[in-house]
């Protein structure tokens, strides 16, 4: 098969979310453009913090949004980011509030004039305290379908940043998609402790190798280092890691931020409430997350199988399970 038929399948799934994307946009003139600002605890170019600083950017070069950041702040100084980002007069801040949940809820309720949009494991709380998860384990599921059918040692590994549900359940959802097409295929787990630690990554991908694992699902940065030094596949995660690591990341569990913005974006112009959940914007489903994979490096009815349950997940008649429990 040639390499322009293996991009464009590649261009042809990473597209779908893009394209809805574009179509669900916030109808806003640039008179009416809103002053942004992100709070990001991990530099941005950790690929969670890099698709949501992607996103903004790219809404504020096309004129929607005024935008300003901050990042690598620590979670001691994450309130205080909050209020001076709130007394400037921000009509929306986007951030995380993992690490400093009642924290962050305590800034919102002291600017209820300000729209906080924030990462969070809890609901949303108030009119001005929103949330959303990161739910890409659709393409986990699916990139799981294809490790199982691609594994040589029936051993699979996840290296991830720390229990916390969104990450439990993106790796729940991989070795979901391993053992539906291989049940005596066996997952191990490894959490670094950090949300960005690519040297730490990397020696737990080592690790899990030396333990067996001839394919590696990298919920973290840094486990396609391990990967690529010993001559295995990798599957990445929440952006497009093949470019980087052409023979070594045959899929990607994608997740798009886009769609996420563009809701909030909408309702903070509408002048509605933003105390809801806007996770499911960032689904497959919703055209906010897909896989993006190499064709022809899985069995090609690996591959068939895999895009037929991805179908099945559009239509409604397939829901990968949401499992938030602490992998074993």
């Amino acid at each position: 098969m040639s390499k322009s038929i293996l991009l464009t399948r590649r261009s042809l799934l990473i597209s779908s979310a893009v394209m809805a994307t574009v179509a669900a946009g916030p109808k806003l003139m640039a008179a009416d453009k809103l002053k942004v600002a992100a709070i990001h605890a991990s530099p941005v170019e950790n690929a969670w913090n890099s698709v949501i600083h992607q996103a903004l950017l790219d809404a504020a070069a096309e004129g929607v949004i005024d935008y300003q950041f901050s990042e690598s702040v620590s979670a001691t100084d994450y309130p205080r980011a909050m209020r001076e980002y709130a007394e400037q007069g921000m009509d929306l801040i986007i951030g995380e509030a993992y690490a400093v949940e009642s924290e962050a809820r305590e800034v919102a309720a002291d600017y209820p004039d300000t729209a906080f949009v924030l990462g969070s494991s809890a609901g949303p709380e108030g009119d001005n305290f929103g949330v959303f998860g990161t739910w890409n384990h659709d393409g986990a599921y699916l990139a799981g379908m294809l490790a199982g059918k691609m594994t040589k040692t029936n051993k699979v590994g996840s290296v991830g940043a720390m229990p916390i549900p969104e990450v439990n359940m993106l790796i729940n959802a991989f070795a979901e998609g391993v053992k539906a097409v291989n049940p005596d295929a066996t997952h191990s787990v490894t959490f670094i402790g950090t949300f960005f630690d690519p040297p730490k990554a990397r020696e737990a991908g080592l690790a899990q190798i030396d333990a067996g694992a001839d394919i590696l699902f990298g919920e973290r940065i840094g486990t396609a280092d391990a990967a690529k030094e010993r001559g295995i596949k990798a599957v990445g995660s929440l952006i497009d890691y093949t470019p980087r690591y052409p023979d070594t990341v045959f899929a990607n569990a994608l997740w798009g931020f886009r769609p996420i913005l563009n809701a909030a974006l909408a309702d903070v112009a509408a002048g509605n409430a933003v105390g809801q959940d806007y996770t499911a914007f960032g689904m497959l489903k919703e055209g906010g997350s897909d896989i993006a994979f190499v064709e022809g490096v899985a069995p090609k009815e690996a591959e068939e199988a895999m895009l037929a349950k991805r179908q099945e997940i559009i239509d409604g008649t397939f829901e990968v399970p949401r499992n938030m429990d602490e992998p074993k």
